[in-house]
């Protein structure tokens, strides 16, 4: 009796699972439907390419509380227009700034991060996603440094 219970029950959780899984992709091909960008994205031929210029860039020694920029330059390398949806870091001292007009095949922009080293000591690795109309939907690129302590770093 009690292995008929167990097995009943191990049976309606699996079939409770395999749900759950079904109810995921009816939602996410409803939202596809659902938003044109998103449908017109999932063919990979046709969809925008976001290629970086370099994916990485090391800005060196720093001082704590300095701020440094680096713009990440791409290129829409595919064939139809390249539409950022939102950028974002690791963490907040980290912000990215995106154009958010289309980008047309053939066109280049550039996402401009800047990090601030405030509270920050050692080495720093921020990753920058960036999410667009691209197959697939998320790009990264990172910042790398070290962040020396005020009084570690000698004035001349």
């Amino acid at each position: 009796m009690i292995k008929q219970i167990t097995a009943g029950l191990c049976l309606a959780i699996a079939l409770s699972a395999c749900n759950q899984t079904n109810n995921t992709q009816q939602t996410a091909d409803s939202t596809a439907v659902a938003d044109g960008a998103v449908a017109k994205s999932l063919n990979a031929a046709e969809a925008p390419v976001m290629k970086f210029e370099t994916e990485a860039h090391d800005f060196g020694k720093i001082k704590q509380g300095d701020k440094v920029t680096y713009e990440f330059k791409y290129t829409n390398t595919g064939k139809s227009p390249l539409i950022i949806k939102d950028a974002y870091a690791t963490c907040g001292c980290t912000v990215p700034e995106f154009d958010k007009t289309p980008i047309a095949p053939g066109a280049s922009s550039v996402i401009k991060v800047t990090f601030d080293s405030a509270g920050k000591i050692g080495m720093q690795e921020k990753i920058i996603t960036v999410v667009a109309n691209t197959v697939p939907a998320e790009n990264r690129v990172r910042l790398i440094g070290e962040v020396l302590a005020k009084d570690a770093v000698k004035t001349k």
